[in-house]
């Protein structure tokens, strides 16, 4: 009987064409092919992911040093370009005194000069000016004072400065002497034009050193803005790739662990329903793919046990649905034969023959009522029961039930109350089989209220249907049981204790209901009472 429930409908189809996803992808079933646990895929993505993060890492630290060495080199040129670059401005400076005349803004500049007396005092102070140039031009241009270490071109550009000052200052040297001593003009002049020449060639030298470590610089400056372009752009790139193989290899390794999880949950969804037409298809060879086999061997067991449940289930309700008659003839025979001899249609009875006699009646009469709840329910279950709908007065059916069961409900010091709306009426659906649903309600009702207690029944419309509530004063439900209780042979403490039914009346109840289409269901409070519910489609009026 419990078999409905189980697996409430087999569906009779296969499993629908699966829509492909992510799953589906070849990548992704590669991965789930290969035989090795998933914790050990996991262990290698995450170790995959590591090589990746270390290795853009590395590169980045590779691309940083090339970086300072630039800067490096970029700096150590700069020095030497400023060197180069005050040693030229020095020399420019050189060969302009000589090239200036008495009263320009050289002396404006330079007040403190000694003119010496007897001579052409500004010419003096220029030729002083110039051999203390080069005197202070001496450290500069020597290597230990340069603070870096020249190449060999610069070594001989130097050499060559270094042999010119000299030169130039021992013409100074003269210069200053002839002037002193007062030799012709044309010999002076001699010596100025070579002390110029002399000067040029050094400011043309210092010009040429500067000029070279200016283009260097330059080269450097230029080459160094490419390098950091192009080691960004593929630092870029390696890292963007690092970040795609990653999420590559997460995405595949996601999905060859998601989509078998998501196949094998749709499979147990609907072995659950009842369908077990269908197998899921995982490829795997790991744990996933040995539970997916797992699956579908239970899939295979539960589809032939099912089928052996079915088939018993069906040809005990087939017995039990033909046997009606066989099982009822004798028990008709006893009530019958019961009910002559108690009304002493063949003599006299004594008291102790008549209590015997009221026992086999009551007891055939429980038997019979037994026999009728197992076989409707047998009916029910194997779809032999036809409902005959028909329009029908509700109120009628619980007054009838309120008065079969009031006579017991005085007997127990229980009242029993009704109350329907007068809306209520008519509603569709088998009359019998509502009275019969009635009366187990209000039979139930009756027998757990103790003495002094109270049965109400109403009925109203509400939403569209009609609800019917039983309501009592006794024991109550507990919460556990309320959903038991409506299952075959299934009894509260109290039920059992009382030691009357079988636990087929709510269960028969139920399935007449839902029959019908309606509900039915139990508000309760232990110590208080309970509320039985059923509901009914409303007719339109």
């Amino acid at each position: 009987m419990a078999l409905a429930r189980l697996a409430p409908e087999r569906p009779a189809r296969a499993d629908a064409p699966r829509p492909r996803g992510p799953s589906d992808s070849i990548l992704v079933r590669g991965v789930g092919r290969v035989p090795v646990t998933i914790r050990t895929k996991v262990l290698i993505a995450f170790v995959g992911i590591a090589v990746l993060v270390l290795a853009v890492g590395l590169f980045g630290v590779r691309v940083l040093a090339q970086s300072n060495d630039r800067v490096g080199r970029l700096g150590a040129l700069q020095v030497r370009s400023n060197a180069f670059a005050k040693l030229e401005s020095d020399t420019r400076g050189i060969r302009l005194l000589l090239d200036q005349n008495p009263g320009t803004e050289f002396f404006k500049q330079n007040p403190g000069f000694i003119i010496p007396i007897g001579r052409a005092k500004n010419e003096v102070a220029i030729d002083q000016a110039v051999r203390n140039a080069l005197l202070r031009l001496g450290p500069a241009i020597e290597v230990e004072s340069l603070g870096f270490a020249p190449s060999p071109r610069e070594r001989r550009g130097l050499r060559q400065i270094r042999a010119t000052r000299v030169q130039l200052s021992l013409v100074m040297e003269r210069i200053i002497d002839s002037v002193i001593e007062g030799k012709p003009d044309e010999h002076q002049r001699a010596m100025r034009n070579k002390a110029h020449e002399l000067a040029t060639r050094l400011y043309q030298a210092a010009g040429a050193l500067a000029f070279a470590t200016r283009v260097t610089t330059e080269d450097e400056i230029a080459e160094n803005a490419s390098s950091y372009t192009s080691q960004r752009n593929l630092f870029i790139g390696v890292a963007t790739g690092a970040i795609m193989l990653a999420l590559l290899l997460g995405f595949v390794l996601s999905w060859s662990v998601i989509g078998p999880i998501q196949r094998i949950d749709t499979r147990l969804a609907a072995i659950s329903s009842g369908d077990f037409s269908g197998h899921v298809d995982v490829s795997n060879r790991d744990e996933l793919g040995a539970l997916a086999a797992n699956v579908n061997r239970m899939n295979d067991e539960l589809d032939r046990l099912y089928r052996e449940l079915e088939t018993a289930s069906k040809h005990k309700s087939e017995f039990l649905a033909s046997m009606s008659h066989e099982l009822r003839t004798p028990l008709n025979a006893i009530i019958g034969f019961s009910q002559v001899l108690r009304e002493r249609m063949f003599g006299d009875l004594n008291a102790k023959q008549e209590e015997y006699l009221d026992d086999i009646l009551a007891s055939a009469y429980h038997l019979l009522s037994l026999i009728n709840d197992v076989l409707d329910l047998s009916k029910v279950e194997a779809g032999q029961i036809e409902l005959e709908i028909a329009p029908f007065s509700l109120r009628d059916a619980l007054e009838s039930g309120v008065v079969m069961v009031r006579e017991r409900a005085s007997d127990d010091g229980v009242s029993v109350e009704l109350s329907a709306e007068p809306e209520i009426d008519p509603v569709e659906g088998d009359e019998r089989r509502i009275r019969q649903v009635v009366f187990n309600l209000l039979a139930n009702a009756v027998k757990f209220t103790p003495e002094g207690g109270a049965v109400d029944v109403s009925a109203a419309r509400l939403n569209g249907e009609v609800r019917v509530s039983v309501s009592d004063t006794g024991p109550g439900v507990a919460p556990e049981d309320r959903e038991r209780i409506f299952d075959e042979f299934q009894q509260t403490d109290a039920g059992v204790a009382l030691r009357e039914g079988t636990g087929l009346g709510l269960a028969l109840s139920k399935r007449l209901v839902e029959l019908h289409g309606g509900r039915i269901w139990v508000d309760s409070e232990v110590g208080v009472g309970s509320t039985f519910v059923f509901t009914l489609p409303a007719r339109s009026q």
